[in-house]
């Protein structure tokens, strides 16, 4: 995990070597007038990097899409649920450095009147920050990564949702026809400067930021969906996404890169019962796609009695070099949208968005030597049919596709989403009884915190000792600030 920063600077690469582009420089020290080429891929990179390897591991985990192999040790602490101030110090120091380069290319823009820079650096500055503030709570935001502050104050989880949309608002207010100067292109990592797509990654930010606040604040999650959708914004349907990576040393994938290449093994992460069991049971094809062995007799026998987080013998968790890190994949837009219209609009145009989603997720699992399809179990009678009644039976079945679509990479917003729905349900009994049912959540064997999930990770020591500003330390199993389940 330590050398994830030369993964991220080595991602730098995989732009062409136009002269504009020097990574010898430090995107913190540039001079005024500055090319924005230099400074975002940086801060794309930097976000990739950050959000795809530390906290994909843990979000992973905590999503129960897989377990520590017993006879490993290096993700013990994040299985038995015993994160404390000490980790995941170098998550927290990359993703505040993507910040510092984004934050940049913001103020520049904003100064210079170019709404195209300053709508893809605001829309990566929420992206960053909507990952950090739900899982630490308290973040430093308003004043974070101005060189004037050294010692930036630290928002409310609250505070900080409020500043993100009102930044996300003023963003997608500007008039990108009206954009002075440079225009974004092959820097732009993740649509290769199409403003148009940016703007559709903009709205499905700000869908996703009134969701999370269903349960907290039902009032302000509602009105701001609603006013959203009936102003005719469009989201995206296809990935917002960095996919330009490479089967080579610190070019690959962060996830593969840091648990597989420069680990050197494939022994670490095994397949916890809890997603196995359900795809398995559902005979759902992703689970070859997911799983060594998985679907198959051996996989099956290997898997059976998992106590979650204390198996021997299960199924290698499968990860690939070129796989893309999702910022929002088509289908987290589409489910996004079909729990907003199951929620506010009487479920009109829920299944469809749904289906497209769970479809989108077999596509993006399939190959032209195992194709897969949706289609049985999508329709009528299939498991995954979209409930024909009952907004919570729907939203049941949106969060628990959204939780299997996140595989492997954004575990972290399905961890977060179950904390906000309670789906997938946890389970009344353990993994291995009789009584269990496939796909519900269990507290990990190994947990240090007792009968209890976390719900957030514990503020880096760093930060404590080198900002007085920061926050009481709180437990890891408290919740953050929208979790009222």
């Amino acid at each position: 995990m330590k050398k994830i920063a030369t993964l991220i600077t080595a991602l730098f690469l995989l732009v062409s070597c136009d002269e504009t582009f020097d990574i010898n420089r430090d995107p913190d020290l540039l001079p005024v007038g500055q090319a924005y080429s230099t400074i975002l891929p940086a801060g794309i990179a930097g976000v990739a990097g950050a959000q795809g390897s530390y906290y994909a591991i843990v979000g992973g985990f905590w999503s129960q899409f897989w377990t520590q192999n017993t006879t490993s040790n290096q993700y013990k602490d994040v299985d038995q649920y015993s994160i404390g101030t000490n980790d995941y110090q170098l998550g927290w120091t990359a993703m505040y450095d993507a910040l510092n380069d984004i934050r940049v290319v913001k103020a520049k823009a904003l100064a210079e009147g170019n709404w195209n820079y300053f709508l893809i650096a605001t829309v990566l500055e929420v992206q960053a920050s909507q990952v950090m503030t739900d899982l630490y709570d308290d973040i430093p935001y308003a004043e974070a990564n101005n060189p004037l502050i050294l010692q930036p104050k630290f928002n409310t989880g609250k505070e900080t949702y409020d500043l993100m949309i009102a930044d996300l608002k003023l963003a997608l207010s500007k008039d990108q026809n009206a954009s002075i100067g440079d225009k974004p292109a092959k820097d732009d990592f993740i649509f290769g400067g199409d403003m148009t797509k940016w703007t559709k990654y903009g709205n499905t930010l700000l869908l996703k930021l009134h969701m999370r606040l269903t349960e907290v604040n039902p009032t302000l999650a509602q009105s701001g969906i609603k006013a959203l959708i009936d102003s005719g914004a469009q989201f995206l349907d296809i990935d917002a996404s960095m996919h330009n990576f490479e089967d080579a040393d610190s070019k690959s994938n962060p996830l593969f890169e840091s648990d597989r290449r420069q680990l050197n093994t494939t022994l670490n992460l095994k397949a916890s019962t809890t997603l196995y069991s359900y795809l398995d049971v559902n005979a759902d094809p992703r689970i070859a796609k997911y799983y060594e062995n998985g679907g198959t007799s051996l996989g099956k026998a290997n898997n059976q009695g998992d106590f979650l987080n204390n198996a021997t013998g299960l199924s290698t968790v499968i990860l690939a070099p070129k796989t893309p890190v999702y910022f929002i994949s088509a289908e987290e837009s589409y489910f996004l949208q079909a729990e907003a219209l199951t929620r506010y609009y009487a479920g009109a145009g829920a299944k469809a968005k749904y289906d497209l989603a769970v479809a989108a997720n077999f596509a993006k699992n399939s190959s032209t030597d195992a194709p897969i399809s949706a289609t049985a179990l999508l329709a009528a009678g299939g498991k995954y049919e979209f409930p024909a009644a009952g907004t919570a039976a729907q939203i049941e079945a949106i969060i628990t596709q959204k939780w299997i679509a996140s595989f492997p990479g954004n575990g972290y917003e399905s961890f977060m989403e179950q904390n906000r729905t309670g789906y997938p349900k946890v389970s009344a009994v353990a993994q291995d009884d009789e009584d269990y049912l496939a796909g519900q959540f269990a507290v990990s064997v190994q947990s240090v915190i007792g009968n209890k999930f976390p719900k957030r990770i514990v503020l880096p020591n760093t930060v404590k000792t080198r900002n007085p500003n920061a926050p009481a330390l709180k437990a890891i199993s408290l919740p953050v600030w929208w979790d009222v389940n």
